[in-house]
């Protein structure tokens, strides 16, 4: 169980270290090119996944910020029951780290500071940051998996 914890914890360091160094490397806005493909660009957003809500009023980051600490609550408690399946134990630690380093900002700040630019051409991806990027590694691995396993009450084939 400690190691999960401990990487949740290392999540929640990096995305931290790396949101402090953007804050104080960029301005509001700038945007540096890296490659034909990625920007370090520095924005908020006080709603959630892809700006959902960002302009409801206010409300959005309370609700955010206690969604956030139930949902790791759960998923502590699923790591305490699940620790020794390595598969669902580094999604859920990966989905813990990613929701703690977010919850951080909504707290300090009122919104979440994303740095990570991803574009082709002229669609780009909306900006996200360490934490964002641990949340959806995490949900794919939960993913995968659930699919690994056979469902209960499935018949095995003979």
């Amino acid at each position: 169980m400690a190691r999960w914890l401990g990487l949740a914890g290392l999540i929640v360091v990096l995305d931290q270290i790396s949101k402090q160094w953007v804050e104080h490397a960029l301005d509001y806005g700038d945007r540096i090119p890296l490659t034909g493909f990625f920007n370090l660009v520095l924005t908020y957003n006080p709603g959630a996944a892809f700006s959902f809500l960002a302009g409801a009023g206010g409300w959005q980051r309370h609700f955010f910020t206690v969604l956030a600490v139930v949902v790791s609550a759960v998923i502590v408690s699923m790591l305490r029951k699940q620790h020794a399946q390595t598969g669902i134990a580094l999604a859920l630690s990966l989905i813990l780290g990613g929701a703690l380093g977010n919850v951080i900002d909504r707290v300090l700040y009122g919104h979440v500071i994303d740095f990570i630019q991803l574009y082709y051409g002229q669609f780009y991806w909306p900006a996200f940051n360490i934490a964002d990027s641990a949340i959806c590694v995490g949900a794919v691995l939960m993913v995968l998996d659930s699919l690994r396993k056979p469902s209960a009450g499935a018949s095995q084939p003979d």
